[in-house]
């Protein structure tokens, strides 16, 4: 099933913050981390899907405070074409171990970039791209919010991160299920 293109990314999930246990601390596998103004205390659930059917192929969990950038490796199949991710990935095609990669990135550009554009003719062609980058990226965001509204995965269950990790990838074979449930049911 898989074809020629990976989109990655990556969530926040909550972990409880209480010090209300047997050692009186908080989860030392997870860690705290800041999203704009707002500061989280949890993990992150990386994923590699599929760019054309929205499967998820790769799944990693890390601390909250990983950046996303570093993971990429884990998440790609090996036999992509085309990467795409979001402004969180910026400069992964620099990193060492991309550099034997015969794919091409796309890279959505930062906010900030993308607000200083004009109406020249360039910059719309430019805006056009970002357009199409993010229809494309947005089939990412699918998994995500399967296991988070349809399960109601919001906030780990267990402490550390090897727990926790395996349940993602439960939740998330899950999730390929039910996005997949029409595909599947048509084949019967």
């Amino acid at each position: 099933m898989l074809k020629q293109g990976t989109i990655v990314d990556a969530t926040l999930i909550h972990a409880p913050s209480s010090t209300k246990n047997a050692q009186g601390e908080r989860d030392p596998d997870m860690h705290q981390t800041r999203k704009g103004n707002q500061w989280y205390f949890g993990m992150k659930a990386h994923i590699g899907v599929d760019a054309q059917s929205g499967l998820v192929h790769h799944v990693a969990g890390t601390a909250g405070n990983v950046a996303d950038v570093t993971m990429v490796d884990q998440l790609l199949h090996g036999e992509e074409v085309d990467v795409f991710g979001d402004a969180a990935f910026t400069g992964v095609h620099k990193r060492a171990e991309h550099q034997s990669r015969a794919v091409r990135w796309w890279i959505a550009m930062r906010p900030g970039q993308r607000k200083v554009l004009t109406d020249s003719a360039d910059d719309r062609q430019i805006q056009l791209v970002e357009t199409v980058k993010a229809k494309i990226r947005a089939k990412v965001e699918h998994p995500f919010r399967v296991i988070k509204q349809q399960f109601g995965y919001l906030k780990t269950r267990y402490r550390g991160l090897k727990k926790n990790t395996a349940q993602l990838m439960t939740l998330f074979g899950l999730a390929n299920i039910w996005l997949a449930r029409k595909a599947l049911l048509a084949g019967i």
